[in-house]
């Protein structure tokens, strides 16, 4: 058995990021998924580049604020306490939009963990 509490302020953002980032699974010490925080301010994205995965599965639970997830075929919004799921290979873009009244807190965790994994996506390819 093994037991862990991180205090998420206390872990870096991450560095270059669109937005804050902080990530939690190495402070957590989880082997199975990948959990981000995010914090994003009017008009800045979560991802770094419109991408997919191509084994991860990821859910989005929003904290407070609307999260808006741009795809292919429709941009969906999601609005606190709201869980947004992407399978493998569906391209995405998260963000939150310019108008927003304030920023936006998203939970993002990714399963199974896979460095390496994400692809670019351009939608003016399709």
């Amino acid at each position: 058995m093994g037991y862990r509490v991180v205090d998420t302020d206390s872990v870096d953002p991450e560095p270059d990021r669109p937005c804050e980032c902080r990530k939690l699974t190495e402070p957590g010490g989880l082997d199975e998924a990948a959990i981000n925080r995010f914090r994003a301010e009017p008009g800045e994205q979560l991802p770094l580049a419109y991408h997919y995965h191509e084994t991860q599965q990821e859910a989005f639970y929003v904290l407070d604020g609307t999260l808006a997830v741009e795809t292919p075929n429709e941009t969906y919004e999601v609005p606190a306490d709201g869980l947004f799921v992407v399978d493998p290979g569906s391209p995405q873009r998260a963000y939150n939009p310019a108008d927003a009244d304030g920023p936006v807190s998203v939970i993002a965790i990714g399963a199974p963990p896979a460095d390496g994994d994400a692809v670019a996506y351009d939608p003016t390819e399709e």
